[in-house]
């Protein structure tokens, strides 16, 4: 496993390059007050569905004319570069743009002035901030900073999904690219399938490593100290607090602007390991993650908008890294557009398949035996590489 070209650099001669670039990722909580701008400036309903244009439409093609950054930074250099606060504040300056779009979110559709097509645009302006906000909230949780951690909940709360704390953390860490990991897509399943199983399979995860943690411990989970509980208490009180202020009729508005949120997520969730698989070995056990097991994109903008999130090998082979330390590794499999362009891809089934399958075989060597599976999707995977039920590669070894 090697690392891009500027390892080689020494650390006095090595300069973030993007350094000026990074806080353009406060461009997206941003986005609900430009929408709001054009809108109070003679638009009509179709300014509030600029936000998700911008995201899913002008992003992708910024995107591909600017193309890959690939360079990493010298190890020696990489301690000063995460003790660097720039860095650190641009994910906490986030928040404080998240939670004002959701007043003004609130305030809109408290004040009866949207037309339905307005309103639709607005709930799905507020889940890609809110969705998003999960990435941040991802970036913080990780880290070992109280602060840190408890202003992950905060950005976790807009969107109800609280629990995620606990399940990414300690669950999907764990098993990450295996067929039990429930944030783990398998090769030939779609999204529409990945989602029920994913959002059910994360929140149950969750809620049962805390209520092990707690039993280890010979005490009920049903405490303040329950990660899943208090987190779920925070967005309980922000809609109470905003349902206090603007009355009840937000309340539609808060929970559909949330599921958009957490399906923002769970899209993310579904790119990143579709279809790869950590070998069992003699022991049974599965194999140490690297950089083989997440789909990863060195696209230049959508990583500045992503706080490199889609440096994901790395991530899980490091998950304390901070965000302006990860690297690109050459053993990473590719996705061939950045997040923005395969998220919108993930939404349409068969063109997702053709873009992935064949990038998952290829990935190894065509042997279906070593990815992870769908069980439904088997019989038409193995007629596609020409092999009928029984012959080799009709299995996972994942499983």
């Amino acid at each position: 496993m090697s690392a891009g070209a500027d390892a080689a650099v020494s650390p006095a001669a090595w300069r973030d390059s993007r350094k000026p670039f990074w806080p353009v990722a406060l461009l997206v909580p941003m986005l609900p007050l430009m929408a709001w701008l054009v809108w109070r400036g003679g638009a009509g309903w179709w300014a509030w569905w600029l936000p998700p244009l911008t995201v899913f439409g002008v992003i992708p093609v910024v995107d591909l004319l600017i193309g890959d950054d690939r360079s990493n930074p010298p190890e020696t250099a990489m301690p000063k570069l995460a003790r660097n606060g720039y860095y650190r504040w641009l994910t906490y300056l986030y928040l404080p743009f998240q939670y004002a779009g959701l007043v003004l979110g609130c305030a809109l559709w408290a004040s009866g002035e949207l037309d339905p097509l307005g309103a639709a645009g607005l709930i799905v302006t507020l889940g890609v901030v809110d969705g998003i906000a999960i990435n941040t909230a991802h970036e913080l949780g990780h880290k070992r900073e109280r602060l840190e951690r408890w202003m992950s909940k905060v950005a976790l709360a807009p969107t109800g999904y609280g629990h995620f704390y606990v399940e990414h953390n300690r669950g999907h860490h764990v098993r990450v690219a295996t067929p039990p990991d429930p944030a783990s897509s398998r090769l030939g399943e779609s999204f529409y399938a990945f989602w029920p199983r994913t959002v059910w399979g994360s929140l149950r995860s969750a809620w049962r490593l805390e209520a092990a943690r707690f039993r280890l411990r010979g005490r009920s989970p049903w405490n303040h100290r329950n990660d899943v509980l208090n987190a779920w208490a925070m967005t309980l009180v922000l809609f109470g607090v905003l349902v206090a202020a603007f009355g009840p009729v937000v309340l539609p508005f808060l929970v559909l602007q949330a599921v958009c949120g957490f399906s923002l997520l769970e899209v993310v969730n579904y790119l990143e390991h579709y279809g790869l698989a950590r070998q069992r070995n003699a022991a049974g056990r599965y194999e140490k993650v690297d950089a083989r097991h997440s789909w990863n994109s060195d696209r230049t903008v959508t990583n500045v908008f992503l706080f490199q999130l889609q440096r994901h090998s790395d991530h899980h082979a490091n998950p304390l890294h901070r965000y302006q330390t990860l690297r690109s590794f050459d053993a990473s499999p590719q996705l061939p557009a950045g997040y923005a362009t395969m998220i919108v891809v993930a939404l349409v089934p068969p063109a997702w398949r053709r873009a992935m399958d064949h990038r998952v075989l290829a990935h190894y060597g065509g042997d279906l035996e070593l990815a992870n599976v769908h069980p439904p999707a088997r019989r038409r995977l193995r007629k596609r590489l020409g092999r009928p039920a029984g012959t080799p590669g009709g299995a996972s070894k994942a499983g």
